[in-house]
């Protein structure tokens, strides 16, 4: 109920005139921004509707950034791949050629110091870096060199040349998410794309009687084997069987000691969990604190070497003019290291595949979810405009209705 009072025009006025400069100033601020919800209590669920369409597009660009890093990164190291893929190449012609058994040892020497130039640059491609400045076959731990070398004398060699190339990175995997829930390795293991053979490790204690003291775990290949107290040696390569493990065990019939074999051309990497010592009790690891893959022990029985040990054998073969060895087992090992690198640059092609793949599902899909919500909260441009000169022409109206209503001023009292 309104008190009709001699003030009642005025506060009447003074309301209508504050409302429509509110409304002004909404429909100002809308234009400015070039949406129509300001607050949530604008619409409440186109609100809520934008909020999870912003959420998605966010997500969706981190996606495409992902996807684009990616195939940058995987191109160089595709490169780098496939100028080692040519290097073994060339090394398989020297081996051909050498093992004819028409040259001399003196041209079987000569033979030898390009194959020794090869491996050099081998080790370089393998030590390569991306353009942001860490290296590419080091797994995640990108910030080091992967392959350290050890230099020496040959015989049949002039000066210093490489006798062994050890990898010092890891074979953790990065992974980079390029859609809801999928996720696809950003990062490569040297001792995976530079290995040639499947690498057997023989313990030599007898495990017939051998049986977990306690619960425990083992990592194999970065895979956990579960173990439980009273496990026998059966139930542990049963364990290490069934396991994800690209890995073989098997209990050796001759020493009955635990033998594992990898299924894939690589680089074993064992270690025992946190209070537990299988591993080392079955003679595959040492006690000296040593990280893999440099814990094996010194008792234990190793085979199966990388792409570098397949050229430096060959060399050796070369140098001493080894007809017999350059046709045997060295060209077998160039050729096992030639296939693991083909089979390394098609798995990454078919991942490159995948990213082009992704890429243009998420250029599409990134401008509808943009559209959908546009049409959540965006402003009709043209009926806001409208709006204003509406409320423009009615305050203006206003004020002069209320100039001419309102009529005395201060000054009439001053008479």
């Amino acid at each position: 109920m309104k008190r009709i009072s001699t003030y009642m025009k005025n506060f009447d006025m003074q309301y209508h005139l504050r409302l429509r400069e509110w409304r002004l100033n909404e429909i100002q601020n809308k234009i400015a921004s070039q949406t129509r919800i300001k607050e949530l209590r604008n619409d409440p669920v186109s609100a809520a509707h934008a909020t999870r369409y912003s959420s998605r597009i966010t997500r969706m660009e981190r996606f495409s950034e992902n996807v684009a890093t990616l195939k940058s990164r995987q191109q160089i190291a595709e490169g780098y791949m496939q100028e080692a893929l040519d290097i073994l190449q060339r090394v398989r012609e020297i081996a051909v050629t050498g093992a004819t058994g028409t040259f001399t040892k003196q041209e079987k020497q000569y033979m030898g110091e390009e194959v020794n130039q090869l491996l050099n640059e081998l080790v370089e491609i393998a030590n390569a870096s991306s353009g942001e400045g860490t290296t590419l076959f080091a797994g995640s731990r990108n910030l080091s060199k992967p392959f350290r070398v050890s230099l020496g004398n040959v015989p049949g060699g002039t000066g210093e040349v490489i006798v062994s190339v050890e990898y010092t990175g890891n074979i953790q995997e990065s992974l980079a998410e390029i859609s809801e829930g999928s996720y696809i390795k950003s990062t490569f293991a040297g001792n995976r794309v530079f290995w040639a053979e499947h690498q057997v490790l023989l313990a030599t204690r007898d495990a017939t009687n051998y049986q977990v003291s306690t619960d425990s775990a083992i990592y194999i290949d970065g895979h956990r084997v579960e173990l439980k107290t009273g496990d026998n040696i059966h139930a542990i390569i049963a364990k290490i069987n069934d396991s994800n493990a690209p890995v073989k065990a098997k209990l050796d019939p001759v020493t009955n000691a635990l033998m594992i074999e990898t299924t894939t051309p690589h680089q074993l990497w064992l270690e025992d969990g946190e209070g537990c010592r299988v591993l080392r009790d079955l003679g595959l690891l040492s006690d000296d604190g040593a990280l893999p893959p440099h814990n094996i022990s010194d008792e234990a029985r190793i085979s199966g070497g990388s792409a570098f040990d397949m050229l430096i054998s060959l060399r050796g073969s070369l140098y001493r003019g080894d007809t017999i060895q350059i046709g045997g087992s060295a060209l077998k090992g160039i050729d096992n290291a030639l296939n693991n690198l083909l089979n390394t640059i098609t798995d990454l092609g078919s991942k490159h595949e995948r990213l082009e793949l992704v890429g243009e599902r998420l250029a599409y899909e990134i401008p509808e979810m943009v559209a959908k919500k546009s049409r959540e909260v965006d402003l009709d441009i043209t009926r806001a405009i409208t709006e204003l000169k509406m409320l423009e022409s009615a305050h203006r109206a206003a004020l002069q209705t209320a100039g001419r209503i309102l009529q005395p001023t201060l000054l009439d009292f001053l008479r």
